[in-house]
């Protein structure tokens, strides 16, 4: 067995990973110190960590290195070093939720579903990831535990708020992490790192085990390098989960292998997804279009509605939940969030009820634009990162705040729970990605074309090398 595999090195991805590990040609153990050594490395730079959880990790690998050495057979993510936003729980942390006030908090007593599935496929959990407070952020930044950075340039943000899982993915720490998507918090960072990242359909992955944000419009999902390694996560985080009131109950419809597009019907968004779109995103969508010989054209008239009927409910479900810490601990809180959440919990009753019933309406008018569509293709986030303390930026003729506007083009589409994954395009300078969005439990048919996009040399999320400089 030779001393250095490539398995171990920054650029492997999870397949690569496991099938080593499995033949024997490198030990769990060597990937997970590798991957330990990145994010000692990387850490003072990025900060995209909270926690390491390093003696839990080489506990892991211990285990699957024996299995492999009785000839067993660890599963499809052998030896696959994984981290987690820190809303999700992980038994002996406190689940921060990038938050000051849960710090108090006592540690969970148990993984998270999602966690414990990745680590059943073989995976092993190396850390937990820092996050905007209470995941109500575009930005990355967290005023209690510093910014994350974005690693292909760490004066630049990684959006929010899975800030730290697209800066660990992307500066090569770990292969995979798992955020959380509300109104874009998977798709946004996502874009600004330059990663493949899937939101599934709105009651598709458990979400139990994790903190709540807007019990309406939170998801799961993870962030990778590659669309295969998106749908080996995917594959083994599916699965039934009876004390999950929010879970569909569909059974498990696996993603890989992954096949062809020959057939699917795929469209560009217009109106909306265009005019708050900059030139970068544009071009993005351009490439992407081009490159999948989507020439129609799709226009939802009410996005600009859903986005502002998403923001109700958020506000509205956030300022809900927070509203005894606010009492309590306002001091504690980020001002910003403090401030937002606390208007939230002034919203009249009656606009969301409207918000509510909007949903349905809108709900059904993609249903209808998609009948005769299988993907829409639309921008990921209007622009590149921002610098890291930027706090307004232009869109569509405005000077708009940038924390609450990069998720300008995820929010009307999350608003109705469709799968979507963003597939970043290749190119020079600090990267974007586009949508590629599909209709409800379709996860198979926007993974495909985001791998065809990878194939053909349109995406590509190559380990950003920016932070070393």
């Amino acid at each position: 067995m030779s001393a250095v595999h490539p398995a171990t090195g920054a650029r492997a991805g999870c397949g690569e990973i496991a099938a080593a590990v499995r033949a024997g040609a490198v030990t769990a153990s060597a990937v997970v110190e590798a991957a330990l050594a990145r994010i000692a490395e990387a850490q003072p730079v990025l900060n995209a960590f909270t926690a390491v959880t390093a003696e839990r990790a080489r506990r892991q690998a211990a285990a699957i290195d024996r299995m492999v050495a009785a000839g067993g057979d660890p599963g499809p993510l052998a030896g696959v070093p994984f981290a987690v936003k820190n809303l999700f729980d992980v038994a002996g942390l406190a689940t921060l939720a990038g938050s000051k006030i849960e710090a108090d908090s006592p540690p969970a007593g148990a993984d998270a579903p999602l966690v414990a599935r990745l680590e059943a496929a073989g995976a092993v959990l190396v850390g937990a990831l820092g996050m905007g407070e209470y995941a109500y952020d575009f930005t990355g930044r967290n005023a209690h535990y510093g910014p994350t950075r974005n690693p292909h340039d760490p004066a630049r943000m990684t959006g929010g708020s899975s800030g730290g899982s697209g800066g660990a993915v992307a500066g090569g720490l770990v292969p995979l992490a798992l955020g959380s998507d509300t109104n874009g918090s998977i798709r946004v960072p996502a874009s600004l790192c330059g990663l493949f990242g899937l939101k599934p359909t709105f009651g598709r992955l458990t979400r139990r085990g994790s903190f709540p944000f807007v019990a309406a419009l939170d998801h799961l999902g993870p962030l990778a390098r590659s669309a295969t390694d998106l749908a080996l996560a995917y594959d083994a985080m599916q699965g039934p989960d009876a004390e999950d009131p929010h879970l569909a109950g569909r059974p498990p419809e696996p993603a890989a292998p992954l096949g062809d597009i020959a057939g699917l019907r795929i469209a560009v968004l217009d109106g909306h997804f265009v005019e708050f779109a900059g030139p970068d995103a544009r071009a993005a969508v351009d490439a992407a279009a081009a490159a999948l010989g989507a020439i129609r054209r799709v226009t939802l008239a009410e996005a600009g509605r859903a986005r502002a009927a998403a923001y109700v409910i958020t506000a509205a479900e956030g300022g809900a939940l927070h509203l005894d810490r606010l009492r309590r601990r306002a001091d504690d809180f980020d001002p910003e969030t403090r401030d937002r959440l606390t208007a939230g919990a002034l919203i009249p009753a009656a606009w969301v009820s409207a918000a509510q019933r909007f949903r349905g309406v809108f709900r059904r008018q993609v249903a209808e634009a998609m009948h005769d569509v299988d993907v829409l293709i639309a921008a990921a986030t209007p622009c590149t990162a921002p610098a890291i303390d930027q706090q307004t930026m232009e869109l569509a003729g405005a000077i708009v705040p940038v924390r609450a506007n990069l998720g300008v083009l995820t929010q009307p589409i999350s608003f109705i729970g469709l799968p979507v994954v963003a597939a970043p395009i290749a190119r020079d300078g600090m990267p974007i990605a586009v949508q590629l969005i599909g209709r409800p439990w379709e996860e198979a048919t926007v993974l495909r074309v985001a791998a065809a996009l990878e194939r053909m040399g349109v995406a590509a999320a190559p380990v950003a090398e920016g932070w070393r400089d």
